[in-house]
Order: C-alpha cells, then structure tokens, then sequence
C-alpha cells in the first residue's frame, strides 16, 4: 500500500469497497453446518452508487418501513428478528423478498469473495495461518488487480469495513497494513486508507455486502442446492478475461 501524506493532494478514486463476512474466522471450534469463512468485497462505483444504488434503497425501506432508519442484516432478515418480525407473514415476507432480490439485482456492483474452508486448512496445514488474515490477502490482491484494470493508479481507494470490537478492529488494521504494505506491486501503485464504520451506521454499501457474504458461502457448501440469492449474485462476481470466475470473483481455499 502506497503510504498517504495529507500534505499532498491525492486524487481521489472512482471507487469505493464495502466488505463485510460471514461465519466465525476463529479455527478453535467449526460449525458442521457452516465449516467456512467468507469475506466479500463489494466494489461499488462512486457515480452509480450514489444516482443508482443509494435511491433504490431508500426506495426499498420507504416500501417496507416507512422510513430509512433500518439497517439490513441477513441474520436478522433470515430469522426474522427485530425489525423484521413481520416477515414471520407469508405474503409479505414473499413481497420483501421479491423487491430486495430487485435491489440487489439492478444495483450495479463488482463482488470478490474469498472462501475459507476451515476443517480442510486445518488438516491441510501443521500451523494454518487465521482464515480471516488469509482471506484479506487474497481479497485486497484481487480488488487491487481490478482497480488497476480500471485506471485506479495512483487514486486514492476507501476501504470501508464494519466495527466488531477495538481488539478486533486493531488486529484487522494492522493485518490490512500488512498485506497492503507488502511486496504485491498492483497494490503498491494504488493509495488505499481503511475506514471503520459503526455497526448502526446505516451505509448501503455495507448493508448489501453483509446481504451477499453468506449465499456465496452456501453455494461453495452446498453447489447442487438450490440457491436463488446466490444465482442473483453469481453475475456480478469479478470475472478474468477469458469470463474464468475462480481465481478472479471467486477463491475457495484450500481447494
């Protein structure tokens, strides 16, 4: 990572990236239902975030709340919990549904998304490195790589992750200083900073990442289940030249 002086004027880029995760990074326990860690990085350009994508949320809560105060968790959506306990209502938990797979669908969005397969790195490796410290790697490799493709070179990038704790979020700074300030020479020509967002801060980006994090994951867990979130996601993962989406949208590891 290019390191920023305030003193000098840093152009700012073209893009913002929203990441967010999902199961438990930790390799003390696993969840047989949910053996993986997800980390997905959203890449939202500024222009069509703010025209496109910021309207049609707000669009989508005044329909369902009334308001734009709610913060969109998957969690609580799935469990329907907290400000979702209508949704324990057929029909209208079918019509939120409907128009939040609408949102996600038009809103224009680049994803990269690593997956940890945690019971495979453990046997895999004597002294497996911590799954999240992996899947920042490979992700800000990947998010840079597409950055550079499209002329980010030397603008500055905004990485915007949700707060867990001042431990956590520490560790998670300085992990991100690690790899970015390493020997990767697509992330050395783009300047990147790493914000930390309160989790009642109501950021659509944010919001439509932790919305993306957990149907990519089921679909590396499951393939042969049906899916219809991640068929919605599927298109918008990162994809190489030749439209390869392993290694470029999507990197499951160990394989």
């Amino acid at each position: 990572m290019k390191e920023i002086d305030r003193r000098e004027a840093v152009e700012n880029g073209d893009y913002i990236v929203y990441v967010d995760e999902s199961g438990d990074h930790g390799l003390q326990s696993t969840d047989p239902n949910y053996p993986l860690f997800v980390l997905a990085f959203c890449i939202f350009e500024k222009s069509a975030l703010a025209n496109t994508v910021v309207p049609a949320m707000l669009r989508f809560k005044f329909a369902h709340f009334g308001h734009d105060q709610v913060v969109l968790h998957e969690h609580e959506i799935r469990k329907a919990k907290n400000a979702f306990r209508f949704l324990t209502d057929a029909s209208l938990r079918a019509a939120f549904m409907k128009d939040m797979s609408t949102l996600i669908d038009i809103a224009p969005f680049t994803i990269v998304a690593i997956v940890i397969q945690k019971e495979r790195l453990v046997k895999k490796y004597h002294r497996p490195e911590n799954p999240y410290a992996i899947g920042l790697e490979y992700g800000l490799e990947r998010v840079c790589a597409f950055l550079h493709e499209n002329g980010q070179d030397g603008k500055l990038t905004h990485f915007v992750f949700e707060c867990r704790g001042p431990k956590e979020d520490k560790e998670l700074e300085l992990e991100f200083r690690r790899v970015t300030g390493g020997a990767n020479a697509t992330c050395s020509k783009i300047p990147i900073e790493i914000i930390m967002a309160d989790k009642k801060t109501i950021t659509t980006g944010l919001q439509l990442a932790d919305l993306v994090a957990r149907p990519i994951g089921l679909h590396v867990l499951r393939p042969e289940q049906v899916n219809r979130a991640y068929d919605l996601i599927q298109p918008k993962l990162r994809r190489g030249p030749r439209g390869q989406l392993d290694g470029f949208g999507l990197e499951v590891f160990p394989l």
